[in-house]
């Protein structure tokens, strides 16, 4: 029996091994935590400025959206993504020393270029949608790209992004049929989604 139960505990050490030797899984789940986080104040200064300028978003999807407009809502992307990486940045590497594993090896490199282009891809097309106009499906384009930027990263990483990969993809389709409702689905799938998947991952592996 002890002999069993030493040859599990050998196979389990080996797994472990090859996980490291092939995944980056020094992703901290306050990283998604706070990334949620940033979504959430992203998308209430949205909601302040549509306010502001008398926009309904669920009746106003065909409006011309002036120059203004536009640069505002870029700005505040550009502020939720930069809050999102400086704080992933910053508890990644905080989670890497714990383990002492190394942040920046070829499994984070491996990552991030697995991340990058999808994203890049889902950033040139939503750049494409302003310049036709079509405010609208800029939110689900979003999600959609974020959504197959993690199934693509998913598997150098932690498996359970895939499980969130899949989710983001499926609230981008939904939010392309209801697109009076882009902005509070996209507050669901960057904002509270990444909240949760923060909130488990830190607890199933870092507590």
């Amino acid at each position: 029996m002890n002999q069993q139960q030493d040859q599990l505990e050998a196979l389990h050490e080996i797994r472990n091994i090859m996980d490291r030797s092939s995944r980056f899984i020094s992703l901290s789940g306050l990283s998604g935590v706070f990334a949620g986080l940033s979504a959430l104040v992203g998308a209430a200064v949205v909601k302040w400025y549509f306010s502001q300028q008398n926009i309904n978003y669920y009746s106003d999807q065909a409006r011309n959206f002036s120059q203004e407009d536009v640069l505002f809502l870029l700005a505040v992307a550009l502020g939720v993504l930069a809050l999102a990486f400086g704080t992933a940045t910053y508890f990644t590497a905080r989670n890497a020393r714990k383990k002492n594993q190394r942040t920046w090896d070829n499994q984070s490199k491996r990552l991030l270029t697995n991340l990058a282009i999808p994203l890049a891809t889902g950033g040139v097309f939503c750049a494409i949608l302003l310049y036709h106009g079509i405010l609208y499906l800029v939110a689900p384009a979003m999600l959609v790209f974020y959504g197959l930027a993690l199934l693509n990263g998913s598997k150098y990483t932690l498996g359970d992004i895939r499980y969130l990969g899949i989710i983001e993809i499926v609230i981008g389709l939904v939010a392309c049929v209801f697109v009076g409702y882009g902005l509070m689905l996209w507050t669901l799938g960057f904002g509270v989604l990444h909240i949760v998947y923060g909130a488990l991952v830190y607890f199933k592996y870092e507590r």
